[in-house]
């Protein structure tokens, strides 16, 4: 097997994401453990390490190995796209086609990004649902996700590897490749969905969160629905929408209260479930 090089922008699309999760994770890390946000936790520090099932040694072990698989399969599709993605090749200029102005740009971008987020969706909604309905793959798969019933920021990626190359790797090639992006926009979404998908996780209702502003109805409440022991077969969607959990009847409702002892509690509405 030949070497193959690999260039600035692929490197940009492989590593700024694992840079983003470490960093905006280790970020929730860090406040997590200050008096300020005590009030805004959804679980204790307690229940993190008496609930869950895998060690946060573990789990940072688990993260790190799918990080890799990600990063070679991500090499590999940029690899075999070439410069076919985001308009190709401009032979005039031997460079890649660019929209003619600055709002022509802006609108093509975030269209890309639109047609990316509604793929990586619906992709992710339905393998994940596939994982839960499933007994052999949820067992040999996808149960590792789930041994960490009180979740937390750096927990995010933690998988079993065919789970997350089935359910997040793929997702992501399959949005790439569908919205057309070209390297550098494709960093960025994948930046922007790898703080999302933090922010599911982190444990943190903070009323600020410019995140939960914009997703009003996918935010950390929501996804911890799914984690709890009533709500595993709820809350499939992840990470920007919620249409097909409403529209396949998979949508389980929630109210927060404040927790005895401090904090908060997320508790499923009986009637949505």
């Amino acid at each position: 097997m030949g070497f193959i090089a690999i260039g600035g922008e692929e490197l940009l699309v492989t590593l700024a994401p694992v840079a983003v999760y470490w960093l905006y994770s280790g970020m929730y890390e860090v406040l997590g453990s200050s008096k300020a946000l005590a009030k805004y936790r959804l679980h204790s520090r307690r229940d993190e390490e008496t609930k869950n099932m895998a060690s946060k040694r573990d789990v940072v072990k688990g993260v790190l190995l799918q990080q890799a698989i990600q990063a070679a399969i991500s090499v590999a599709v940029l690899k075999l796209t070439g410069g076919e993605q985001d308009g190709g090749i401009d032979p005039k200029s031997g460079g890649r086609s660019q929209p003619s102005t600055a709002a022509a740009s802006f609108l093509d971008t975030a269209a890309r990004f639109a047609v990316a987020m509604v793929v990586l969706d619906a992709w992710q909604y339905f393998m994940h649902r596939v994982m839960h309905s499933s007994r052999y793959m949820y067992r040999r798969f996808h149960s590792w996700h789930h041994r960490v019933v009180a979740p937390y920021a750096f927990a995010a990626q933690y998988n079993h590897p065919v789970d997350g190359v089935l359910t997040e790797t793929l997702s992501g090639a399959a949005a790439f490749l569908a919205s057309g992006m070209g390297p550098r926009a494709a960093a960025a979404f994948f930046m922007f969905a790898t703080v999302k998908g933090i922010d599911d996780h982190c444990g943190v209702l903070v009323p600020w969160n410019p995140l939960h502003a914009v997703f009003r109805d996918n935010n950390t409440a929501y996804h911890d629905v799914h984690h709890q022991l009533g709500g595993g077969r709820r809350n499939f969607s992840q990470p920007f929408f919620v249409i097909w959990d409403r529209l396949l009847g998979t949508y389980a409702g929630y109210t927060v209260e404040e927790r005895h002892g401090g904090g908060l509690q997320v508790k499923i509405i009986k009637d949505h479930a």
